[in-house]
Order: structure tokens, then C-alpha cells, then sequence
């Protein structure tokens, strides 16, 4: 018998909302990638982490080494918006502490091979997030084209 992948969901509501939850291109993520191309930046877009198997970077300026993770504040638990859910708590808490666990274990691999990481959370305004990406990336040398 296979293993399961998560928990029994709580109700057919929860379980289709989740199933419908985006993995890329969601809003704020294309927000931000909107105004770093109008700021003249060019970019990837879900790029591979290098020599991390099923990682990628949300945007990644492969010249200037800099990765964009745009983390949705659930997954990645927020300090400011962070949810526990009351069904299967113990499920969810292994599985956000493992998202929180992954993401810095992404963030030193990257930084050991000389990129800079940013992140950037969903809720954060994206004028002021794509400022900041553009700024990590002039610092790296890199000029708009």
C-alpha cells in the first residue's frame, strides 16, 4: 500500500482549496517580475538552485547571482501572518517547520556558491520589494540592458 502524502483533508472545501493553491506565477510573484522588467532587468523565471534537485529560484539573475523567492505566508510562516491549522495540527506543524527548514538549508547552498539570496514575502508591497531586488542586483555589477 502507497504512502500517503499528507493528511485525510478535514472537509472536500479545504481539500480543493488547497489542491487549487499556485506553486509559481501567483500574484505577487508576477507583480514583482513586472516591475523588475519595466526597471530594465532581464531575468529566469523558476529557475533551477544549482545542484539541488527539485529547488528553484522564483527569479533568478544567473549574471548577477542574485535569487528572488517570493514565500507565500502560510507555507513559509510569516511572523506577521502565520496560521496553525486546528485539523491535523501535528501534520501541519512537521510540515511548516520542514518548509522553514528547507528554505534555509536553500538560502546556505546558494550563498556558498557566491549568490545572494532575497526573499521576499507575499504580503510585502511589490514597488518596494522589486526596489529592493534591483538594488541587490546593481550592487552585484549588473546594469539593465
Amino acid at each position: 500500500m502507497p504512502a500517503t502524502s499528507g493528511p485525510v483533508p478535514s472537509s472536500i472545501t479545504v481539500s480543493g482549496r488547497m489542491s487549487r493553491q499556485r506553486r509559481r506565477d501567483t500574484d505577487p510573484e508576477v507583480a514583482i517580475r513586472r516591475l523588475l522588467h519595466a526597471k530594465g532587468l532581464r531575468f529566469r523565471v523558476t529557475h533551477p538552485v544549482p545542484d539541488m534537485p527539485r529547488r528553484t529560484m522564483d527569479v533568478a539573475f544567473t549574471r548577477a547571482r542574485v535569487a528572488v523567492f517570493v514565500d507565500g505566508c502560510f507555507w513559509h510562516v510569516c511572523p506577521q501572518h502565520a496560521t496553525r491549522p486546528a485539523s491535523n495540527s501535528t501534520w501541519w506543524a512537521e510540515k511548516l517547520a520542514k518548509n522553514q527548514a528547507r528554505d534555509i538549508a536553500t538560502n546556505e547552498h546558494l550563498v556558498e556558491r557566491g549568490w545572494q539570496v532575497v526573499r521576499v514575502w507575499e504580503h510585502e508591497d511589490p514597488a518596494e520589494a522589486a526596489e529592493r531586488v534591483a538594488v541587490a542586483v546593481r550592487a552585484r555589477g549588473v546594469e539593465p540592458s
